[in-house]
């Protein structure tokens, strides 16, 4: 009775200095005991309101009390709000919560920090073209702590959805099509946002999204049926949500898809057998944007019937739909959902809220001194900068036209010159687009004097104004041209006959790719390929800087076009970085993440795919009849995986292992020297692939196990050892079993997935 006592005490302690105008820390008791006898003492409603995630609604600075998101915050119906900006706003609620609710319980303030906040990295896509673990787990700590300074203390973030399909736009909110690639950088983006630590005011709560296999619909149409072996699932799809769950991510989002031919969002399987009592995850699982109420489409019955399937299966937050809030009183009367379901869903949610540290004080992210001093810094933004540099990948460089040289007149011509409203790509919802640099700028920043730039739009982005009008929305306009093409290319024309180079600025706009922009043609818009082989026609030097949110088919571009930066939607400080980049001051050492294909009709295509019983015995595209292959164009990529070029060239040699067999609890190690033979000092990605040739299931080609970017001066030459321990060589097999087989396995060193040296060794 007195240790009770004491806890109450501690409970009331707690709760009356959240009314205090001067808010302090305090000594609360230990989480279980708090959190436990909090729910003894909510009404049903109040436990509801507890999964709810409404968004912000009507709320204005000064006016939260009289918004209907402030009513039903003051009768303790919300858990938590969504994508509300600006600290005052965000403390303005969180007062009503704290202060004039009953039982005084804080929200969560969540928003969709997806590459960074006010300060904009790269497109993840982008982002994973750096292999650099460390530069991205750094991204995402700079936007913790910018957002946190803000008020926000929870991110949709990080999305580790794989992709074999460019025509699905969310392409470019993942990290590629490659598992092990992937599950390293969901840990990593992980650990930058809550830095092992949420009691911290400078970190977030992360959220793994969306599970599960949102990136393989049908068609690649967004939102479209996913239908899988469990083998795929567990081989190929699920690590890098499992890599976030061990690197301890807090939140974790249900996708909208079916799997199994059930909705993710209803899905126990998914929700409980895998994700929890598998994998072991303990933090709170949140819906997608009215991911509930979705699932009446999905045709699974009524809203009260989704909501209950959805609790039953595992979700604790309902995002939006306000089913939960709406309808489970009612399935908790008729016995389709249990309260001990619903008080288990609660605790996750103030186990959260208690890990940040909001009972120990519910305004420790409404710091005013920090929002004006951590946000959109000198340093942040020269982070984003290198970020983006490092973030760009070759795709050709003939007759090393680039790096260019600082004299003469640049002309610079193409709808996405001129775009800072751009630069940030999708899904930028906290990013100042006038802030951000733009490609004319930059080049004009590093002119100083030394040589001239022209400008020309030279086209809009694609004739059909409507599809242009949705590739630039939520205000990323391209202001575009009403004179006709003819017109606009008459004025390129007239620009780069006075220059000595052309930068061709062609491509997506930021809103091309992303959610619910899907596409089935992938080739750059003809308005601006025939704008391009105008300007080639000219016979000066052209150099494609091409934007976009995905691979796109680029035969022609490679075919004449003399040199080719992929740059993707760099952030803040796109334009900035891609100059450094052109005229060499950063070498390029981005490799790409996703293959590019030659044709749409080759999709889905990626590296680490299997062979047939027909295997095609060249590599060379020569048709082989009864082999598999297209009549039409080769089975190879356009660009492969792990691609990328640099200014200067690498050579490999002396592939060595420590011994030709290993059994368990052993190791063997792999050497490869790596020589910098050009004229530039740079950075190369050396990638490690492993084939098992003999297994009980059919196995892939070949699988990444391991990378490592290395900064090699020229001239010099550098070691680099990879370990191959039983662990990289297992999978599920045809039980689910996660095993490492016996037999001989091949080794394959090289600068990307298809140009290697290679040996064999046997693992008993």
């Amino acid at each position: 009775m007195l240790k009770k006592s004491i806890t109450l005490l501690f409970i009331c302690c707690s709760i009356s200095v959240f009314s205090q105008k001067k808010k302090k820390n305090v000594v609360i008791a230990p989480k279980e005991i708090f959190v436990t006898d909090l729910i003894s003492k909510m009404t049903l409603v109040e436990k509801l309101g507890q999964l709810n995630l409404p968004t912000a609604g009507d709320i204005t600075t000064g006016q939260a009390n009289s918004s209907d998101v402030g009513k039903k915050i003051e009768e303790g119906k919300v858990g938590g709000l969504f994508n509300i900006k600006s600290l005052q706003k965000i403390k303005d609620v969180q007062r009503i919560a704290v202060e004039k609710s009953r039982l005084k319980i804080p929200l969560l303030f969540g928003m969709d920090v997806i590459h960074g906040y006010e300060t904009t990295f790269p497109i993840p896509l982008g982002l994973s073209c750096t292999w650099d673990m460390k530069l991205i787990e750094k991204t995402a700590q700079i936007a913790a702590k910018e957002a946190s300074a803000d008020g926000i203390n929870w991110t949709f973030s990080p999305m580790v959805d794989l992709s074999r399909d460019p025509r699905w736009g969310r392409v470019s909110e993942g990290s590629g099509e490659d598992a092990f690639l992937g599950s390293q950088i969901a840990k990593a983006m992980v650990n930058g946002y809550q830095q092992n630590d949420l009691s911290k005011n400078t970190t977030l709560m992360a959220c793994v999204k969306h599970f599960a296999l949102y990136g393989a619909p049908e068609g690649g149409r967004d939102y479209n049926t996913v239908d899988m072996s469990r083998i795929r699932m567990y081989n190929e799809y699920f690590p890098p949500y499992k890599a976030a769950v061990d690197a301890g991510v807090g939140t974790a989002m249900a996708s909208f898809n079916e799997v199994d031919g059930i909705p993710a969002t209803g899905n126990t399987w998914l929700m409980t057998d895998v994700l929890r009592k598998q994998w072991g995850f303990d933090g709170f699982v949140v819906t997608d944007y009215t991911g509930i109420n979705e699932m009446v489409d999905h045709g699974v019955g009524n809203r009260q019937t989704a909501a209950a399937m959805a609790l039953n299966a595992g979700i604790e937050m309902d995002m939006v739909s306000d089913a939960f809030l709406s309808t489970l009183e009612k399935s908790l009367q008729e016995g389709k959902v249990k309260l001990e379901t619903i008080d288990n869903a609660v605790c996750k949610i103030l186990n959260a809220k208690y890990d940040l540290g909001l009972f120990h004080d519910p305004y420790k992210y409404c710091d005013v001194n920090r929002s004006k001093t951590d946000i959109f810094t000198t340093e942040h933004k020269t982070f984003a900068r290198k970020a983006a540099s490092e973030s760009f990948v070759l795709l050709k460089n003939d007759n090393q036209l680039l790096p260019l040289q600082k004299k003469g007149t640049i002309a610079v011509i193409g709808p996405l010159a001129d775009a800072k409203e751009n630069m940030a790509g999708t899904w930028s919802v906290a990013t100042k687009q006038e802030n951000s640099i733009a490609l004319l700028k930059g080049l004009q920043n590093a002119s100083q004097n030394k040589f001239n730039v022209l400008y020309a739009k030279g086209s809009n982005l694609t004739e059909d104004e409507k599809l242009e009008e949705l590739g630039t929305m939520f205000g990323k306009t391209l202001n575009r041209d009403k004179r006709s093409k003819e017109a606009l290319i008459a004025e390129a024309l007239q620009i780069a006959n006075q220059s000595d180079v052309i930068i061709a600025a062609l491509g997506e706009s930021a809103e091309l790719s992303g959610e619910s922009s899907s596409r089935t043609d992938l080739e750059i818009p003809k308005i601006q390929q025939e704008l391009l082989d105008a300007l080639l026609k000219t016979g000066k030097p052209v150099v494609l800087v091409l934007f976009n949110g995905r691979p796109l088919v680029l035969n022609n571009e490679k075919e004449k076009v003399p040199a080719i930066l992929n740059v993707w939607f760099g952030g803040s400080e796109t334009g900035n970085a891609i100059a450094d980049v052109l005229f060499g001051d950063v070498n390029p050492s981005g490799k790409l993440t996703m293959t590019f294909p030659r044709s749409v009709g080759q999709i889905p295509i990626y590296y680490n795919y299997k062979n047939t019983g027909r295997p095609l015995g060249n590599t060379e595209g020569k048709f082989e009849k009864f082999k598999t292959n297209y009549l039409d164009v080769p089975n190879e990529p356009l660009f492969p995986f792990g691609f990328g070029l640099s200014y200067t060239r690498f050579s490999y040699q002396n592939l060595k292992i420590s011994k030709e067999q290993f059994s368990k609890n052993e190791s063997v190690t792999v050497s490869v020297e790596v020589t910098n033979t050009g004229n530039f000092d740079g950075s190369e990605v050396v990638q490690l692939y492993l084939r098992d040739l003999v297994g009980t299931i059919t196995r892939p080609v070949k699988e990444l196990k391991g990378f490592e970017k290395v900064f090699i001066k020229k001239g010099e030459t550098k070691t680099i050892t990879f370990t191959i321990s039983e662990e990289d060589l297992k999978f599920y097999n045809s039980d689910l079993d996660f095993v490492a087989e016996p037999g001989t396995f091949e080794v394959f060193i090289g600068p990307d997935s298809t140009t290697q040296m290679k040996l064999n060794f046997l693992f008993v």
